[in-house]
């Protein structure tokens, strides 16, 4: 199995500033779910107080970023 980085549990809300800090802006909200954009990328994050780990990472992922670019961010 590969060597994972462990990504910690963090709120949506944490999600959504770091990545607002980093060139994305909030467009809309629909119900629990944050809608950001950057240029023609767009990225839905759950607006939870925990974010699971498999999600979080498809965010990242999602966003443009390496997991260990997103670590250096927190």
């Amino acid at each position: 199995m590969p060597n994972r980085k462990t990504l910690p549990v963090i709120s949506g809300k944490d999600v959504v500033k770091i990545l607002c800090k980093n060139g994305f802006i909030v467009r809309r909200q629909t119900g629990s779910h944050i809608i950001i954009k950057r240029e023609k990328k767009q990225v839905v994050v759950p607006n939870h107080d925990e974010i699971d780990r498999g999600t979080l990472r498809s965010i990242i992922k999602q966003s443009g970023f390496t997991v260990d670019e997103f670590m250096e961010l927190l």
